[in-house]
């Protein structure tokens, strides 16, 4: 999988996240908890808001950590033209829209595994999208994503802004 046409998937502890980390990124912490409020399972950060473009990238790489993934949920207002479903890699995968807002996408593999990454903005710097990066994979972090954005400086320098 070559870094220009599709999502990378690293398995980094929070001190690695500060290697070259850029748009098109996933970092993944694949230890799962019971206990589903508040924790973060790892962060994405995708080079736009065009989810025909973005999801592909994200989902191959996560099915090749992960296994099949049956289900996305996004937020309908933060993603340009979000479809019902998406048949990626051969496999059918439902989007479901999500009020979880724009700052988290919610992944299922199989029919009950779910797993929530944060959603580091398109136009974050790289150090603040490292810095994000790292705190959603921080073993027993309970920070919710929209404070992770918030502490990290990654919702500054919007564009146009």
């Amino acid at each position: 999988m070559s870094d220009s046409d599709s999502s990378r998937v690293s398995r980094l502890v929070p001190d690695a996240v500060h290697q070259a980390v850029r748009p098109g990124t996933a970092v993944v912490r694949l230890e799962t908890t019971r206990d589903r409020q508040g924790v973060l399972d790892g962060a994405w950060w995708p080079r736009s808001r065009d989810i025909a473009a973005e999801l592909p990238g994200l989902i191959t790489a996560l099915t090749d950590h992960l296994g099949p993934i049956t289900r996305v949920g996004l937020d309908t207002d933060a993603w340009e033209g979000l479809p019902t479903r998406m048949t990626i890699d051969g496999r059918v995968v439902h989007i479901d829209s999500s009020p979880v807002g724009d700052d988290t996408v919610l992944v299922t593999r199989g029919e009950r595994d779910l797993f929530s990454l944060l959603v580091i903005p398109p136009h974050a710097t790289p150090d603040a999208a490292r810095a994000a990066m790292a705190e959603a994979v921080r073993a027993g972090s309970g920070t919710q994503a929209a404070q992770i954005l918030v502490d990290t400086g990654t919702e500054r320098a919007r564009p146009g802004r």
